[in-house]
């Protein structure tokens, strides 16, 4: 049978806020798979608002530069916080982003391979000249390179990075106004999805399952024919499409409106219009794994496991 390993536990218990002996439960019920912990606790009802899975801490940079109508959203990890402000990291982030705008590298290792911009080695002999100066790991973790008319935003000096695209037929100030206040609303609400029609078949079937599967836990429910939980479930789709899909949120400047309907009123206005079409967010740190601390100790003890 599996065990649930402390970290794995603290690990769901911060991602949920669920206790941590149901945690436990739920990962030893998975055997181990977090995504699949996660639902069970969701079907419970015990985690309503589970956060997105392996959002954990970690250092380094998150930056989005955008030239002329080329942009790059990139992700760059070192060990502390002390290194992370060091100008010359600082510095090799920034080239590695302008690389990716000039070389459109297909993947992690064409960067690494490419010359960086405005040097004469490659990314990677960069990266460990800067290694035998700064003497701690760095990772070129993500990146995402985007052309068309584009609206960058960086939050809090690195720890959240968004690119939003739009097709536009207004004046420049008004859009880069209408695309700035959308990067806000992706950097401070963090949707999954653009819109209803970007939320696949089975995300959408998953969801409706997960309501059906609250609802067998609820006395007051469980009764009910399938056909009528079905009908309950379909219906509470409209939540889930306002939580999690850009347009359909409440604008966070705005709450009589949607984001969708921000930007039509916008563009209206000026006598044209602006449609969102793309956005990119990268959080420092999402789903990067730290080494445990002395909290998994403490867990163990207290789930027996010691």
């Amino acid at each position: 049978m599996f065990k649930a390993s402390p970290a794995e536990i603290k690990d769901l218990m911060k991602s949920t806020g669920v206790g941590m002996m149901e945690c436990k439960k739920a990962l030893e019920e998975a055997e181990g798979d977090r995504e699949q912990a996660v639902t069970i606790l969701r079907e419970r009802g015990l985690a309503t608002q589970a956060k997105k899975a392996g959002r954990t801490a970690a250092e380094g940079i998150a930056t989005a530069v955008v030239e002329g109508n080329v942009g790059a959203v990139l992700e760059v990890n070192i060990e502390t916080d002390f290194a992370a402000n060091n100008d010359e990291f600082k510095a090799f982030v920034a080239n590695v982003a302008k690389t990716i705008i000039e070389q459109d590298p297909a993947d992690l290792d064409a960067l690494k391979a490419a010359k960086i911009s405005g040097g004469d080695k490659s990314v990677e002999e960069t990266l460990q000249d800067l290694f035998i100066k700064i003497r701690e790991n760095m990772v070129i973790r993500r990146f995402q390179r985007l052309e068309g008319t584009l609206i960058p935003y960086v939050h809090d000096g690195g720890r959240i990075a968004v690119i939003v695209k739009v097709e536009s037929d207004v004046d420049a100030d008004t859009t880069f106004t209408v695309g700035k206040d959308v990067a806000l609303q992706v950097t401070s609400m963090n949707p999954r999805f653009l819109d209803k029609a970007s939320v696949s078949a089975e995300v959408i079937e998953n969801e409706k399952n997960i309501v059906i599967a609250q609802m067998n836990e609820d006395p007051k429910m469980a009764s009910k024919p399938d056909q009528v939980k079905a009908k309950i479930a379909e219906g509470k789709l409209g939540k889930f499409y306002t939580e999690n899909c850009l347009l359909e949120q409440e604008f966070v400047k705005d709450g009589d409106l949607t984001v969708g309907k921000y930007v039509e009123k916008a563009a209206k206005d000026k006598g044209g219009k602006i449609k969102v079409v793309d956005f990119v967010r990268f959080e420092r740190g999402e789903g990067v794994e730290k080494k445990a601390d002395d909290f998994a100790a403490e867990v163990a003890a207290m789930a027996g496991l010691k």
